[in-house]
């Protein structure tokens, strides 16, 4: 098994219809801060690379930089704790996505019942309720659409400090695209946490995709 770089996975979700926040790769400080400026507005930085699934436990992730100077001195700092281990890496810089509300999307595949989609709550919503609904593939629209109300959240699902209510036909339509991603010749497991809710819009701020190694 190996895992597409977050770069790679958002990428392949993309193509699948997935709104995934905007992002640069760069090369070098010089090119991250290209890309900050190209994006505008405080980024997130971070170190990508296929064999950097566990990013934050390293502390590889910087938020909310704003400035040349911050993303620069970012940059060269992820740059230079890179190990040999982690292969050829890059510097991600991405959009800051502002939502109250996160959720987790994905597919897993298990030898008993084969490959099923999940959608559950995030953040600290995760931490404290913990709940998740899954559904064997394939799935259909009416499919994703129980899930979203077997989740039980509603009240989270509409108007909320300040922000819209969700738009559920996005949100079904997101859970159809990682589905169908899902799909895609090699793919054996995707992870899309968090997805965060952005006047009322679900947008992939970061995601994993594993892939068979042949």
């Amino acid at each position: 098994m190996g895992v597409l770089s977050e770069f790679e996975s958002k990428r392949l979700l993309a193509r699948h219809g997935v709104v995934v926040s905007r992002d640069k790769l760069a090369r070098s400080a010089d090119e991250a801060v290209a890309a900050a400026s190209e994006i505008g507005g405080p980024v997130a930085v971070k170190l990508c690379g296929p064999s950097l699934a566990h990013k934050s436990e390293r502390g590889l992730v910087r938020l909310g930089l704003d400035g040349h100077d911050a993303v620069r001195l970012a940059a060269e700092d992820l740059l230079a704790a890179a190990t040999t281990d982690d292969g050829e890496v890059a510097v991600l810089v991405s959009e800051m996505v502002a939502g109250h509300r996160e959720l987790i999307a994905g597919v897993a595949v298990t030898e008993q019942f084969g490959a099923a989609l999940m959608l559950g709550l995030g953040g600290v919503l995760a931490e404290a309720i913990g709940e998740a609904v899954f559904r064997l593939l394939p799935v259909s629209e009416a499919d994703c659409e129980d899930m979203i109300d077997d989740l039980g959240i509603s009240p989270l699902l509409g108007s909320m400090r300040g922000e819209p209510a969700v738009d559920r036909d996005a949100l079904t339509a997101t859970l159809l695209g990682v589905a169908e991603a899902a799909g895609e010749d090699g793919v054996q497991a995707i992870d899309v946490n968090p997805l965060i809710i952005r006047d009322g819009q679900p947008v992939a701020v970061d995601a994993l995709v594993v892939v068979s190694s042949s």
